[in-house]
């Protein structure tokens, strides 16, 4: 019986410490997901920039002339008319794809937040950037610059 209890006795320990690592865990999994998203969003928008130029360039171009586009790594010829319609409607969706991907990035940031106070989860850097500027403001004069040496 002596070795059960003792057995007993180290799991709580050891319980403790798969919990926090699957904590830390748990928050470093929802910080790569909002890191996904985040870098989802920054790819989009090179998307929509990239349409807003050919758009642009498309706009004044003979709707008869031939263009080409690349369509799932093919390239087809296609007349300008045929395109012009094809790019504004694919920058109208990847726009709403992007407000869509910064609300779940907002949502994201909340429940990240929400795990971090809920965990007491501190992050190294943050708190001393907090002290650090708290005292930079305790030490600032009153904007008078004098030179060393001055009577």
């Amino acid at each position: 019986m002596a070795t059960t209890d003792s057995k007993t006795q180290a799991k709580p320990g050891k319980n403790k410490q798969m919990s926090q690592e699957q904590i830390v865990g748990g928050f470093q999994e929802l910080r790569n997901q909002q890191r996904a998203i985040a870098s989802k969003i920054s790819e989009m928008e090179m998307d929509i920039k990239e349409h807003d130029l050919v758009i642009e360039a498309l706009k004044d171009v003979d709707p008869e002339r031939k263009c080409f586009r690349m369509i799932g790594g093919v390239l087809v010829e296609r007349t300008v008319k045929e395109v012009l319609p094809a790019l504004i409607n694919n920058h109208q969706q990847i726009s709403k794809i992007v407000e869509s991907l910064t609300k779940q990035l907002e949502s994201k940031g909340t429940e990240l937040n929400e795990y971090r106070e809920k965990h007491n989860i501190r992050i190294r850097g943050e708190e001393e950037s907090k002290e650090s500027s708290s005292q930079d403001k305790s030490n600032k004069s009153s904007g008078v610059l004098v030179a060393k040496g001055s009577p």
